[in-house]
């Protein structure tokens, strides 16, 4: 008799589902590259960026198993806002040389 899991934060195979949402959210700067060349990315870009998307990611999940759900909701605003920080300060370096 097996024991169906709350939410699929529970579940293990969410990490699978985050790597495939990370791989179709790279297909955007892809597909981009090949329409213009205001999209300029290489390797390494793509590299940080799957790092980025797939362990914010991961950090939710593992850190909402922790807590309540009822906190959910705000942690994973702070994880986004982070998330987003981050990438900007990557892209143009709003408060530091990050970006430059």
């Amino acid at each position: 008799m097996s024991t169906k899991p709350d939410s699929m934060i529970s579940r293990n195979n969410v990490f699978g589902w985050i790597a495939v949402a990370t791989g179709v959210i790279l297909l955007i700067p892809l597909i981009a590259m090949q329409f213009t060349n205001e999209v300029s990315w290489d390797g390494f870009d793509f590299a940080v960026m799957g790092f980025l998307l797939f362990g914010t990611g991961t950090l939710f999940v593992l850190v909402s198993r922790k807590v309540p759900r009822k906190y959910w909701g705000v942690i994973g605003v702070l994880f986004a806002a982070a998330f987003f920080y981050v990438w900007a300060e990557l892209a143009v370096g709003i408060f530091t040389n990050w970006g430059s």
